[in-house]
């Protein structure tokens, strides 16, 4: 039987002051933890849903410059993953941006980081869930079954599906982060070996002359971004592909559940970003050379092709033949466990968020309840579960343009919370930045430079984002808007807002947290420990 700390609650391990919540230490090591954030991206179906709003989004799309997009930005993904690792060597706390940016500015600023995370993951899990659903019945109709096949383009099928995936995901991460861990090294290896293949094999028929009428031939000027407009092409395609990057952090945010918790997420953070701007360049210039930028057949600009370019894609890469479908089916069953795995690894960091937060008396304490045997958050999982599944079936209901506006909202919501802890890096550590060149270059200039990055790709892409034209409906072809307003700009300005509705409802019933009671704010001092922070062992 687990022994309880002071002031559990209803027999289930918590934490009374933040500093042990409970969770099951040493339990994944390096490898463990850079599969988790690396999975949690969901290459194949980041890149299935947002390469083609890449390419030609904005008004002034990007085109075959695609993949300079992807370099550039790596570059803010890189910086913040920099500011994770330098925090999370003093504060290995799972609540990640909320705990930093509250001990750098306290309550208020770090309860809307906590709020950033928590929103966009949800909101993710609608996309997620659907694309899980698709191509569920896309693998399983590929064994000779049309009409189960048919489905994928049924909305309310999908839904249904989505809706058991959400289930399933979150009843194996209630189960536990070894099994969780687990899972994910069978189906991020065999998601990554199919990228691979499908972009070996597409660049390869290019170059013997075996591609389409519309493809096109590598050129070095497609890795520059000279000749783009930066508010029309630039920021809402990084945005873009900022989403596609977004989810390493799941990385940090299981750090108390890491093999020497101090170093170990802030490395896995810093391979994650490598290893995935690697497998995005491969396919995406993959992706523009075989099926070209144009808006015919399977070109990238088409609006059929744009929202899951590898539908139309794979048969023309793999071919017809015998090993052709074979491969077909495999693909789609790439994106599918994509998608799920993404779904489990997007419940586990935020179910760990608010986990910190109600440790750290920031939430209602029955989300730090911990089960007694699996030694995971239970009300924080389940209730993460819960609220994904009843978004997914609200915007399901309002629109499907909805869901597509989403994936390009939720670029404003990551910029906020991921620049938020450049910020907070540089304030926590401003005492020291000036004591050797390591401390003003990694715990400075770098998370600073990465705040600023994503500052300005905010406020150009808001202002792209918030075109009437800027999303049409796939199925009525109708512009997407909230009161004349663009809906990506406004279900990402709301979604971040409505953070402080629910920060004041708790402030009002438990005010210690913001009183600065449970997580002090202050500068990091050399020599000394952080105060309320997890042991590093």
């Amino acid at each position: 039987m687990t022994k309880l700390l002071p002031g559990d609650v209803g027999g289930l391990k918590g934490t009374a002051d933040g500093r042990d919540k409970g969770l099951k230490r040493g339990a994944i090591g390096l490898v463990g933890s850079v599969v988790v954030g690396v999975a949690s991206t969901a290459p194949a179906y980041s890149l299935a849903a947002s390469l083609g709003w890449i390419v030609v989004g904005g008004a002034s799309p990007a085109g075959v410059k695609a993949p300079a997009m992807i370099l550039l930005a790596f570059l803010p993904m890189y910086f913040i993953a920099q500011a994770y690792k330098e925090l999370n060597t003093v504060d290995p706390d799972c609540g990640t941006t909320f705990s930093w940016a509250t001990r750098a500015f306290g309550a208020i600023t770090g309860w809307m980081g906590g709020w950033g995370i928590i929103i966009a993951d949800v909101i993710v899990m609608s996309n997620l869930a659907y694309i899980a659903g698709q191509y569920t019945f896309t693998f399983v109709g590929g064994f000779g079954l049309p009409a189960v096949a048919a489905l994928a383009g049924n909305i309310w099928a999908s839904t249904a599906v989505g809706l058991i995936w959400i289930a399933v995901m979150t009843y194996i991460c209630y189960r536990g982060i070894e099994i969780s861990a687990r899972l994910q090294y069978f189906l991020l290896g065999f998601e990554v070996v199919l990228l691979i293949l499908f972009g070996v094999l597409a660049l390869g028929r290019v170059a013997t002359g075996n591609g389409e009428p519309y493809s096109i031939g590598f050129d070095w000027s497609w890795l520059s971004p000279t000749g783009l407009d930066f508010g029309a092409a630039i920021c809402p395609a990084l945005l873009t592909a900022i989403f596609l990057y977004w989810g390493w952090d799941s990385a940090v945010s299981i750090n108390e559940e890491t093999k020497d918790p101090g170093r170990t997420p802030g490395r896995a953070a810093i391979l994650s970003t490598v290893l995935l701007l690697a497998t995005y360049l491969l396919i995406t210039i993959a992706a523009v050379s075989f099926a070209g930028v144009g808006d015919k057949g399977i070109g990238l600009a088409n609006p059929a092709n744009s929202g899951d370019v590898f539908s139309s894609m794979a048969p023309a890469v793999f071919g017809n033949g015998v090993i052709g479908h074979i491969l077909q089916v495999l693909f789609a069953a790439t994106i599918l466990t994509s998608a799920s795995a993404s779904t489990q690894t997007t419940i586990l960091p935020t179910a760990r968020t608010s986990l910190s937060m109600a440790a750290h008396k920031a939430l209602p304490s029955h989300f730090a309840r911990i089960h007694p045997k699996y030694l995971t958050p239970t009300w924080s999982t389940i209730g993460m579960g819960i609220a994904s599944a009843g978004l997914f079936l609200l915007f399901s209901l309002i629109s499907q343009g909805l869901l597509a506006a989403l994936i390009a909202s939720l670029g404003l919501m990551i910029a906020f919370y991921y620049g938020l802890t450049g910020l907070a890096c540089v304030w926590f550590y401003r005492r020291v930045l000036f004591t050797s060149v390591r401390n003003f270059v990694f715990k400075g200039l770098i998370p600073f430079a990465g705040a600023v990055f994503l500052a300005v790709v905010f406020v150009y892409g808001l202002i792209s984002f918030a075109a009437p034209d800027w999303v049409q409906d796939p199925i009525t072809g109708k512009n997407v808007t909230i009161f004349g307003v663009g809906a990506t700009a406004i279900v990402g300005v709301v979604g971040i807002l409505i953070g402080f509705v629910f920060m004041g409802i708790w402030w009002s019933r438990n005010a210690s947290y913001f009183r600065g009671e449970v997580i002090p704010r202050a500068p990091y001092i050399e020599g000394q420990a952080v105060q309320g922070a997890p042991p590093v062992i």
